[in-house]
């Protein structure tokens, strides 16, 4: 059984994945973090692949990705970093990140690396469904990478249905439609994550965009399987003299 699906098997419900930029806040950290991440309770890592106009990104993230980019940070760096990572991070690790980086490096070429060096599932906001159809989703599954589509709360109920059959590993509910970062009043959210757990998806739930403490991680997993943390995090490394000791005190007051 691939690691995602393990991942949610073993703990159906209050996942966390935490989002983290590649290459920051140093060039080399992306390990060290990643094994901070595993070690204080961290169910999933989403690494950022940082890259210069992102899409879904709110300001956090979008300075993180620059501060990454100034660093050194490319997708070849990256896999560099990973290259022996399956020796100590056992947990999924998932790679974010746009098109455009991708196809410079080269798709299947990428699909490939990524699947050596122990990645498990890919986001890509900006695949769109019928270019994932008909040219990427091939290659994807080739590698038996999952991939994980978005919906927000005006996305049609067919095309839930459609992205949650496409989709592999998890499906991601951005809570509105909104860039990462933005605070959202998660009780409108809750009649949202209701209407999905009414459909009966084949994919687990995971909800991102607003979740940043224990609150917001609490209510976002009354009606999904989980929640992604990112930009709070990426905020509170930002200012971080010790990696582990920092996300240690941050995972602990979202989990304890």
């Amino acid at each position: 059984m691939k690691r995602i699906a393990q991942t949610f098997l073993n703990k159906p419900k209050n996942v966390l994945n935490v989002y983290c930029t590649a290459g920051y806040p140093q060039l080399n950290s992306t390990l060290t973090i990643m094994q901070a991440l595993q070690q204080y309770g961290a169910d999933l890592i989403e690494l950022g692949m940082p890259y210069s106009d992102p899409l879904a990104d709110g300001p956090v993230i979008q300075q993180s990705s620059s501060v990454a980019l100034q660093n050194g940070m490319s997708i070849k760096v990256l896999f560099d970093q990973l290259k022996d990572c399956r020796k100590t991070i056992h947990i999924p690790i998932i790679l974010m990140g746009y098109m455009n980086p991708i196809l410079q490096y080269g798709f299947e070429a990428f699909c490939k690396k990524a699947a050596e060096v122990g990645v498990d599932g890919l986001i890509l906001p900006d695949l769109p469904e019928y270019e994932f159809e008909n040219m990427y989703g091939a290659v994807i599954k080739k590698y038996q990478l999952d991939f994980i589509f978005l919906i927000t709360p005006e996305t049609s109920e067919e095309r839930i249905r459609k992205m949650d059959a496409l989709s592999s590993g998890f499906l991601y509910a951005v809570s509105s439609s909104a860039t990462t970062g933005k605070d959202k009043n998660f009780n409108e959210v809750n009649t949202y994550l209701q209407r999905l757990q009414a459909m009966q998806l084949k994919n687990p739930i995971m909800v991102g965009f607003g979740v940043k403490d224990k609150s917001t991680f609490t209510t976002a997993c009354t009606y999904s399987n989980g929640a992604i943390i990112g930009s709070a995090y990426i905020q509170a490394l930002g200012s971080s003299t010790d990696i582990a000791a920092t996300t240690k005190q941050f995972l602990e007051n979202i989990l304890k």
